[in-house]
This record gives structure tokens, sequence and C-alpha cells, in this order.
């Protein structure tokens, strides 16, 4: 066996696909490799590889202090063909127990060897993390809060009601047909914002407008500065962003590029050169920066942010190997924000001696 994938989700279930398209031997383990995702994975549409399926796309816009229309569109991906995988692939129901160079021990005692094991089995560690709690509704229920065909990417306006003065903001996205997600987000909290929190202030948003709070619901936590495992892709192998919590998108992107190094005799660690591990380590200072603001100066600094160009929004969002321009967007966000704002940010790590230095 040439590539052994441990994790079924959509980081790992993209590389298993993109390395036996190029013809290597590979499998997949998974301890329930039927289940169907239930998480919603979106992006930006310009993130995304070519062909990537997708069950919407909508026009953007955010609310912070004030209203933004956004430049960019959006979408929302096809859980379901995103699932599938090339027969060539090699699933197996296991649980591994035990990994070393090469080979993996699983829970029913079997060795499985291949010339190179990958870990897409997710993040584990860290303290800060991203929350959310949501539910799906109709779209006439909906249309509080999000106008048809298009999606609320942040609405920073505070619920009616809330128990602690974290601050957190409404994701609204169409699904499909009559079908609205409406989520409680906690963007970053070290430790993360409780659930319960989260439940609270999402059904005092739609008690203010009459609509019954479903009793299913999507329960989200993404780790944002938990360690990058060896061998590891996918949000266990650092691609999530530290200080959005977007992640499958960069890996959808990815996966053939480790692919073709897995056909060459290499592996994820292609994927950190010196400028992405510094573009990263940036991005935790601007992890660090959000934890540092007060709950008042969030809405203002995403007021500055979305006022930026596109380009500089993707700078910060979306490239990872791009030194020189994910600083010039910092600074730029620095310079145009309020002064208590710029102290906060300058007394965290985010503006560290380094960054200073370069304005």
């Amino acid at each position: 066996m040439d590539v052994l994938v441990v994790g079924g989700g959509p980081a790992g279930r993209a590389l298993a696909g993109a390395a036996a398209r190029r013809g290597l031997g590979v499998a997949l383990v998974d301890p329930r490799p039927e289940r169907p995702w239930r998480a919603t994975y979106a992006a930006w549409s310009d993130e995304l590889p070519e062909g990537t399926p997708v069950v919407t796309r909508s026009r953007a816009r955010a609310f912070s202090t004030a209203e933004h229309v956004l430049e960019r569109e959006y979408s929302v991906l096809d859980n379901a063909r995103l699932w599938e995988l090339p027969p060539e692939v090699e699933v197996l129901r296991a649980r591994v127990v035990a990994r070393a160079e090469g080979r993996v021990r699983l829970a029913d005692g079997r060795v499985l060897r291949a010339r190179r094991v990958v870990d897409a089995t997710g993040s584990r560690g860290g303290r800060a993390a991203q929350t959310a709690v949501g539910v799906v509704v109709g779209q006439a229920e909906a249309e509080p809060f999000v106008a048809p065909g298009e999606a609320v990417i942040m609405d920073w306006r505070r619920p009616p009601s809330a128990t602690t003065g974290d601050p957190t903001f409404l994701y609204a996205v169409p699904l499909g047909p009559d079908r609205v997600l409406l989520e409680e987000t906690s963007l970053a909290r070290a430790p993360g914002l409780p659930l319960a929190e989260l439940r609270l202030r999402l059904r005092s948003r739609l008690d203010a407008h009459g609509v019954r709070m479903p009793s299913a619901e999507e329960r989200v936590r993404i780790p944002l500065d938990a360690p990058k495992a060896e061998d590891g892709f996918g949000a266990g192998g650092g691609l999530v962003h530290p200080a959005t919590g977007y992640g499958v998108a960069t890996a959808l992107r990815l996966a053939p590029v480790v692919a073709d190094a897995l056909a060459a005799g290499e592996g994820p660690e292609v994927l950190w050169t010196q400028e992405t591990r510094m573009v990263h380590a940036l991005r935790l200072r601007g992890l660090t920066a959000l934890l540092s603001l007060a709950p008042r100066e969030i809405p203002e600094f995403f007021h500055r942010f979305f006022q930026l160009p596109v380009e500089n929004q993707r700078e910060y969002l979306s490239h990872r190997d791009d030194l020189r321009g994910l600083t010039s967007t910092m600074l730029i966000l620095f310079r145009s924000s309020p002064w208590r704002v710029r102290a906060s940010l300058a007394g965290s790590v985010f503006f560290g001696q380094s960054l200073l230095n370069s304005g």
C-alpha cells in the first residue's frame, strides 16, 4: 500500500481521492466511514478549487457597527458529493489505536503498513476555540435575519439576551430551497464559549421575531491553536485559520498538492515552507489580538476590516503563503483602527517587535 489516510472527513477524503487519481494504492481508515457529515461546510467561492460541488452560492453581507455589502461570493459545499470516493480507494471500517512510521495498529489487533501514513483525524488540544449553535429554518422564518439569495457572514448586533459580555455574531446562510442555517457564533475565546450561552442568545434572537426554535441543532467547536500533528493534513495539519476557524477550502485546494508529493515520495511537510510557517505564526498573533480586544471593540475592528479593499481581505482570510501581503494588511488595519482598538492590539503579541519595526 502506498498511502494510508486515517480519518474520513472532508480533508481525509479529498486527499485519498486525489492520491488514488494519481495511481497510488490508497486505503482510508475511519471508525464510521458510512456516516454522513452533519456539519455545514462553507467558504468564499474564490477559495475553492474549480469544480468543487456546492449547494448554494450567495451574495455576502455583514453587520459590524454598520452594514457592509461584500464583494465576494459565498458558497455552501455539497457534503454528499464531497463525501464520494473513487472506487480505487479501499475503505476500512476500523479505529486506529497506535501508529509508528509506516504502520498503524487497529483496535481489532490488525496491523496495516503503508509507505506513508497521513493523519486526517482532526485537531486535538489547544485552548482557544470557535464555538457555535445553529438551527435550520424556512426562508420565511429567516427573512428577519437574511434576505433571499444572500448570506450574512457576520451580524455583530447584540442579541436581546446574554448572560456574559462575550461578543458573538449571527451567521445566516442559505442551504438550499427553503432551508436557511441560523447560527450563533463565538469567533474566538479561550476556553470556547459554552454552547448553553450560544443557545440562549440564538433563542432570544428568534423569539424577538416570533420564530420558534427548532429542537434539532448543529453544534460547532473548532480548536484554533491546536498543535500541528506529525504527518497531519486538514485541521490536524495546521490548515485551520487561527483567527477565523475556516479550513475546509484550504484542505480541498491543497489535497492535490500533497497527493503529488506523496507520488514523489514526500508528504504533507511540503506545505510548510519558511514563508507559510511565518504566515501561520502571524495568524496566531492575529488570534491573540482578537482575544485581547474588549467586547465593544470587536465590532469596531470588523468595521475597519470590511472597509478594506477586497484584495486586502483575501490576504488576511485566504492566502497562506504571502507574508508581505499579510503584514501589509495587518498594518493597514492597525493604522485605520480607533485609538482604543490600537491600544488593545499594541498590547498583545499581534504587533510584536518585528511587525512594528516593519512599519
